[in-house]
């Protein structure tokens, strides 16, 4: 079974949060330090080589000016009803 970080779902969930940053004119630098991070932190969870959490994402999608509620279900909707994990 492969690894969730690793999983389409998980791949469509890194591909907004990546276009919510760009859309809203954030570079990664910017964005690490709204979130009190080094820059590295931002760089490898959008390639995946950092899982985030429910509270990461929270608090990026907050910082980046979104509605986390809006753009979770955004994901669900986009998402198949049974996900690996």
């Amino acid at each position: 079974m492969p690894k969730s970080t690793f999983t389409d779902a998980y791949a469509r969930m890194l591909q907004m949060l990546v276009a919510l940053r760009k859309d809203a004119g954030v570079t990664q630098v910017e964005l690490s330090q709204r979130l009190g991070k080094p820059q590295p932190f931002v760089s490898n969870f959008e390639r995946g080589r950092r899982r985030i959490d429910v509270i990461e994402f929270y608090a990026i999608t907050k910082a980046l000016g979104a509605d986390p509620q809006q753009i979770f279900g955004q994901l669900a909707d986009q998402l198949p009803d049974i996900v690996a994990i």
